[in-house]
C-alpha cells in the first residue's frame, strides 16, 4: 500500500473516538463506546466539507445568506401557487411546504446563533433569524394567503373530504393568521408586523443579556473567596448563583452580584413586556397571556392562576415544614447566621438529602458513566418501541465542534427514523441550559414521495472525560439526559404528514409530558439496573442506593415545587394586564405571596429569567406537564416500565400525533389505554 493510500485508509477508518477505558466485567456496546471515549481531533485533510448538518452552503458563514435567499425565493413561488390553486388538500400541503422551507433555515440558524463556537457563524445565523422572522410575520398578515385558506375552511363539501390531520393543520394555520391580526385593516396589520419585528430584536437582546456575567472589583469582596470565581484583571466575574457552594458567603455574594440590576437589560424587559401587551391588544386579546394560552391545555390565564393557587394551597403545610427543616439545618451548620435567605434552600436541602439518605453524588457517579447511560437509553427504547440509537461518524464540516456525536435512530421494521446530534460537553461561551432544538421537522414530501427525516440537537453542559475516567454523571445529570432524550424521541417517533405539527411542535403545556415521563424511567430500578454499572469494575448499582435516591427526592420536594409555582405566577403577572409598577415590585409581591422567603434589595432575578422569551406566559407548563406525566406513568408504566405493548400504544396514541391532536384527547386516550380500552 502506498504512503498516500495508507494515510487515506487511516483517516477513513480511524474514526473519531479511539481511546476507550477498559471494563473488567463486560464490554461497551457501540453506542456506549462512542460516548465513553476520549475524543481526538479527526484528520479532515482529504474529506470534502459537507457543511453544517450536511447543508453544503453552510461550510462557511456566508452560506447563511445563500440559503436565506433561496428559501425566500421558494417562499414567493409557493405563495403564488397556493393563492392561484383551487381549495383542497393541496392548499394545506403547500402551506406546510412553505412553512417547512422557512423553518429549515430559521430553526437551524436559531441553534447556530447560540451554540456555534465561531462568532462569525453566530452573527450570520442571527442575521438570518431576523430576516426570516420578518418575512414570517409579513406572511401571517398576507390577506391573499389567508383568503386561500379561508376558502378551503368555508367550503364544507371540500372540507368533508379531508382527513382529520389535514383539517387540524388547516385550522392551526388559520389560528396563526388570527393571532397575528389578519382581521385588522391594512394600517393596523402593518403596525402588527412592526411590533412583531421589534419583538424579534427585543427577544434576542434580552436572551443574550440574561446569560452575560456580572463583574465587580476584586477589592469589593473578601480576598479569601476570590478563588471561587473567575477573574479578569482587577475584576471578579460572576456568571451564576453558585447555589451548591458550601460557603455561605460565596452563595450570598454570587446571588447579590449575579442578580444585581442592569439598567439597559431592565429597560429591554420593560419594553419587551409593553410591546407584547400592545400586540395582544391590537389583535383583540385582553392581554398577552390570553393570546399565548389559546390552543394550550390550560386555555386561559384564569385557569393557570387557579391551578397555581390550588397547588400552593395543597402544598402549604409541607412547604412550611420544608422551610423549617432547611432553617434548622442552617442553624446547625451556621448558628451565627440563622435567617433563611433565598440563596440557602438549594444548598441546605441538598445537605438534608445527603445526611438522611447518604446520596453524595460522588458515590453514584462511577455507576453513571455517559456511555452506560446512553446504553441504558438504547436498551429502554429497544424494549419499548423496537428502536435503536446508533453512533455514526459525522462528515467533515457537518458538526460545529469536535466532541459533538451523531446518532441515527433506527426502527426494527420502519428503518431510519431520523438523526440526533449530541452536543453534550461544556465549552466556553456555550449556554449552560440543557436544551432540545428541532433543526428539521419530519413530513411527508408530496413533491418527492419521500418522508423527510427529522433532525434534532440535544445540548447539555457535561464535564469532559479525563485521561483516567470517562464522563461521570451525577444522578441529576443522568435524569436531565433522560429528560432531553424524551424530547428527542418525541421528535423521532412522530410520523406526522405535516412538519407544522411534528414532534414537539404541539401545545407547550403538553410538549414537556414525554420528557418528564422519561424522568420516571430514569429512577425506576427495573430500568436503572439494566445500565448502571461501575465504569471500572462492572458492578451493578445496588438497589438500596436507587431506593435511597428516590426517597431523597421527597425531601424538600414541596419547597422546590413552590419555587416553580412562584416563577410561573410571576410569568403570568408579567404577561397579564399592565400594572403601574416596576417588574421588580411585581417580583417582590409574587415572591411574598407564592414563595415566602424575603426579597433581597438591589437584586433583579427577573433579568435572569430567560424562559420569559421561549415560554412567555407558559412557564407553568412544566408544572402542568408534570401532573400529566405522573398520571401517564401510574396508569401505563408503573406496573412494568419495559412493557412493549404499552410502549407501542403510548407511541401510537400520544407521541405519534405531535400537535395534530388535542392534548386532552390524547391524555384521555392514555387513561383508556391503561384500562385496556385502547
Amino acid at each position: 500500500m502506498s504512503v498516500c493510500k495508507r494515510l487515506l485508509y487511516i483517516v477513513k477508518h480511524r474514526g473519531i473516538w479511539p481511546s476507550i477505558w477498559r471494563r473488567n466485567v463486560t464490554t461497551w456496546s457501540p453506542v456506549g463506546t462512542a460516548f465513553n471515549a476520549t475524543p481526538h481531533r479527526r484528520l479532515e485533510l482529504f474529506e470534502k466539507n459537507v457543511g453544517l448538518f450536511g447543508v453544503p452552503e453552510l461550510s462557511s458563514p456566508a452560506g447563511f445568506e445563500v440559503t436565506t435567499k433561496r428559501a425566500l425565493k421558494a417562499t414567493q413561488e409557493l405563495v403564488d401557487k397556493v393563492c392561484s390553486s383551487p381549495p383542497g388538500a393541496v392548499t394545506v400541503e403547500t402551506f406546510d411546504q412553505l412553512s417547512d422551507g422557512l423553518c429549515k433555515v430559521a430553526d437551524l440558524a436559531d441553534f447556530v446563533k447560540v451554540a456555534h463556537p465561531d462568532p462569525s457563524f453566530r452573527e450570520a445565523a442571527e442575521k438570518t433569524c431576523i430576516e426570516i422572522g420578518t418575512v414570517v410575520e409579513k406572511l401571517n398578515t398576507n390577506v391573499d394567503l389567508c383568503r386561500s385558506l379561508k376558502n378551503l375552511l368555508d367550503n364544507k363539501e371540500v372540507l368533508a373530504q379531508l382527513d382529520p390531520e389535514t383539517r387540524k393543520v388547516a385550522e392551526l394555520f388559520m389560528f396563526d393568521f388570527a393571532i397575528s391580526g389578519i382581521h385588522l385593516d391594512e394600517k393596523l396589520r402593518k403596525e402588527a408586523v412592526k411590533l412583531h419585528v421589534k419583538l424579534l430584536d427585543l427577544n434576542n437582546e434580552f436572551l443574550m443579556g440574561s446569560h452575560l456575567p456580572n463583574r465587580i472589583a476584586k477589592s469589593a469582596i473578601p480576598e479569601h473567596i476570590h478563588c471561587h470565581f473567575a477573574t479578569e484583571g482587577s475584576f471578579i466575574q460572576i456568571g451564576g448563583l453558585h447555589a451548591e457552594s458550601s460557603n455561605d458567603l460565596v452563595r450570598e455574594v454570587a446571588y447579590r452580584i449575579f442578580l444585581y440590576p442592569n439598567a439597559d437589560l431592565m429597560e429591554c424587559l420593560e419594553e419587551l413586556l409593553k410591546c407584547r401587551n400592545k400586540l395582544a391588544k391590537l389583535v383583540g386579546y385582553e392581554s398577552y397571556a390570553h393570546r399565548a394560552l389559546q390552543g394550550t391545555m390550560a386555555k386561559t390565564p384564569e385557569t393557570v392562576m387557579n391551578f397555581l393557587q390550588l397547588l400552593t394551597d395543597k402544598l402549604s403545610e409541607r412547604t412550611a415544614i420544608d422551610f423549617e427543616m432547611i432553617k434548622d439545618m442552617k442553624i446547625k451548620l451556621n448558628p451565627r447566621n440563622a435567617e433563611l435567605m433565598p440563596w440557602d434552600p438549594p444548598y441546605f436541602s441538598g445537605v438534608l438529602r445527603a445526611e438522611r439518605y447518604n446520596i453524595e453524588p460522588s458515590l453514584y457517579s462511577p455507576y453513571f458513566s455517559l456511555g452506560s447511560c446512553m446504553e441504558g437509553l438504547n436498551s429502554l427504547f429497544i424494549q419499548l418501541y423496537g428502536v435503536s440509537i446508533m453512533s455514526e461518524h459525522p462528515s467533515a464540516g457537518e458538526v460545529w465542534n469536535d466532541d459533538v456525536r451523531k446518532l441515527a435512530v433506527v426502527h426494527e421494521t420502519e428503518g431510519l427514523l431520523g438523526y440526533i446530534y449530541c452536543d453534550f460537553f461544556h465549552r466556553a461561551n456555550k449556554p449552560h441550559q440543557d436544551c432540545h432544538f428541532t433543526i428539521r421537522g419530519g413530513r411527508q414530501c408530496q413533491e418527492s414521495g419521500q418522508y423527510q427525516l427529522p433532525v434534532v440537537v440535544l445540548m447539555l453542559s457535561l464535564p469532559h472525560p479525563t485521561k483516567s475516567a470517562p464522563t461521570l454523571l451525577t444522578p441529576s445529570m443522568m435524569e436531565n439526559l433522560f429528560h432531553e432524550m424524551g424530547h428527542a424521541m418525541h421528535s423521532m417517533l412522530g410520523r406526522t404528514r405535516y412538519q407544522h405539527i411534528t414532534g414537539t411542535r404541539c401545545a407547550t403545556d403538553f410538549a414537556e409530558v414525554p420528557s418528564i415521563l422519561m424522568e420516571y424511567f430514569a429512577t425506576d430500578y427495573r430500568v436503572v439496573n439494566q445500565f448502571a454499572r461501575h465504569y471500572q469494575t462492572g458492578q451493578p448499582l445496588p438497589q438500596s442506593m436507587v431506593a435511597r435516591l428516590c426517597e431523597s427526592k421527597k425531601v424538600c420536594g414541596a419547597a422546590d415545587t413552590q419555587l416553580q409555582i412562584f416563577y410561573s405566577a410571576l410569568d403570568q403577572m408579567y404577561h397579564g394586564k399592565p400594572q403601574n409598577r416596576s417588574t421588580t415590585d411585581i417580583l417582590k409581591d409574587m415572591q411574598q405571596k407564592f414563595y415566602g422567603l424575603p426579597y433581597t434589595p438591589n437584586t433583579a432575578w427577573q433579568l435572569r429569567f430567560s424562559h420569559l422569551i421561549g415560554y412567555g406566559a407558559k412557564y407553568y407548563s412544566y408544572l402542568m406537564s408534570r401532573a400529566v406525566a405522573s398520571m401517564v406513568w401510574k396508569q401505563c408504566f408503573v406496573q412494568d416500565p419495559l412493557n412493549r405493548d404499552m410502549g407501542e400504544r403510548y407511541r401510537r396514541e400520544m407521541l405519534a400525533h405531535g400537535g395534530g391532536k388535542e392534548p386532552m384527547l390524547m391524555v384521555e386516550v392514555s387513561q383508556s389505554v391503561s384500562l385496556g380500552q385502547g
